[in-house]
């Protein structure tokens, strides 16, 4: 798998607490050993975001993602609050 990381999901994740900074690069360990992971609930957006997939970093933080080639290439983005995402 390979991960990419769009400019925007980047300058969020640079503003993010260090505590969260750790969180979201713990995910994504984990999103790399298995983007199924039960605790990531990879699921499918809808509605403007369609196309799109999210995972669950810790609580309400999220990161929004493309993937390609059923997982060969993943771009990660834009991370944040299920309200700055959805909202």
């Amino acid at each position: 798998m390979t991960i990419r990381y769009h400019r925007r999901f980047e300058r969020k994740f640079r503003s993010l607490p260090p505590s969260l900074r750790e969180k979201t690069s713990a995910a994504i360990e984990r999103f790399i050993a298995n983007p199924y992971d039960p605790l990531l609930r990879n699921h499918a957006l809808r509605g403007r975001l369609s196309g799109l997939r999210a995972i669950t970093v810790v609580g309400d933080l999220r990161i929004i993602f493309e993937e390609h080639q059923r997982y060969v290439l993943v771009l990660f983005l834009d991370i944040g609050t299920h309200e700055q995402m959805y909202g």
